[in-house]
């Protein structure tokens, strides 16, 4: 597995590329244009400035996390050819500077929702969680306001140009099924594939967070089953997945190992992260340790160094420790851990792989 971590850009994250380098086996960053509202073109030249301030540090950037899809091209508007085109154009750009995988998602409206950015833990940590029974109750609005005062870094997936427009978008969305979704992803996914393939960019789809519907809104990227129909809309190697163990996680009938599996050659980019389920649908993010959350991260990792994944991974969120002062999720200190901790894994499987031998 080939490990790199999230990083938002200079002056947009209070973790530094210097420090990223210092973290064993890590060799690249997923990076983003977070000033380019969803669906503009991407200037040349601020990709190539984000390349030289990465490579300068001996680091990749290889993966770009994420090229955001304008609502328009989701709810299959007329305006879908203009964003469409201009995808195309930041795909052949990113191409040009020698990125190899775009993750994505196909998320109405919000990205990942949670009721809380800093629940404090009993170990006086502090983490992203969901509380089921809120969001039933709560007004749209008032997460966007949650979510907007409690950071002073852009929140992706929450961008103010797409939240400004939040009660047109939720009425727009009132005449869009699931399988009018299925459909617009279909017909982007028939336009972009082949130019990500010239371009020899893999585009790797992130899962619905949670799995599950929002507000009423639809989601589609949910489970094991929607996952294998997604990848037949276009059968080919450059259509694949971001496997997030802790957004399909949050289902405790999601089997994650099964769909490392199942899916590893189409599983370009790996986020691996922990969480703690409750019956209620509750749900709080943990460390990446197996024992302190409701994924099975042992037997994830196990099951990539079976499939010898060779693809690339990152840890996901982490919890705020250590009185860190980070953007919510990502912090540098317990994401680190966790790459030592997903790194102890995979090394001790690599070791009883060659004593096998």
């Amino acid at each position: 597995m080939r490990m790199i971590v999230r990083w938002f850009g200079k002056g947009n994250d209070t973790v530094e590329l210097e420090h990223i380098k210092q973290i064993p086996g890590v060799e690249g960053v997923a990076w983003s244009l977070h000033d380019v509202p969803a669906g503009e073109v991407w200037p040349e030249d601020k990709i190539l400035e984000v390349k030289k301030q990465v490579e300068n540090k001996g680091l990749n950037i290889d993966v770009v996390e994420s090229v955001n899809i304008h609502e328009d091209i989701k709810l299959g508007l007329p305006g879908r050819e203009q964003y469409i085109n201009n995808y195309i154009k930041t795909i052949e750009s990113l191409g040009k500077a020698g990125v190899k995988v775009i993750c994505y998602n196909f998320m109405p409206v919000f990205d990942w929702t949670r009721t809380e950015l800093f629940k404090k833990m009993e170990d006086g940590s502090t983490a992203l969680y969901f509380e089921n029974e809120k969001i039933k109750e709560s007004d749209p609005m008032e997460l966007v306001e949650m979510i907007s005062n409690n950071s002073s870094f852009t929140m992706p997936g929450w961008e103010p140009e797409r939240l400004e427009h939040l009660s047109k978008l939720f009425e727009q969305y009132k005449q869009i099924t699931e399988e009018d979704l299925w459909s617009n992803l279909q017909y982007f996914l028939e336009r972009v594939i082949p130019v990500a393939k010239e371009n020899n960019i893999k585009m790797a789809i992130h899962p619905d967070d949670p799995p599950w519907s929002v507000f009423g809104l639809p989601r589609i990227i949910t489970s094991k089953e929607n996952i294998q129909r997604f990848l037949k809309l276009v059968d080919d190697p450059y259509n694949g997945l971001t496997l997030c163990s802790g957004s399909l996680g949050a289902n405790p009938n999601n089997d994650i190992t099964s769909m490392v599996r199942e899916f590893s050659s189409r599983i370009h980019f790996a986020h691996i992260r922990n969480v703690k389920t409750y019956e209620n649908g509750d749900f709080i993010e943990t460390s990446h340790r197996t024992d302190d959350g409701s994924v099975d991260i042992y037997n994830v990792v196990k099951s990539y160094h079976k499939s010898n994944f060779s693809g690339y991974v990152r840890p996901d969120h982490g919890r705020h420790i250590w009185g860190e002062k980070s953007r919510p999720g990502y912090g540098l200190y317990d994401r680190a851990l966790g790459i030592m901790y997903l790194w102890g894994l995979w090394d001790s499987f690599e070791r009883l792989k060659k004593e096998s031998q």
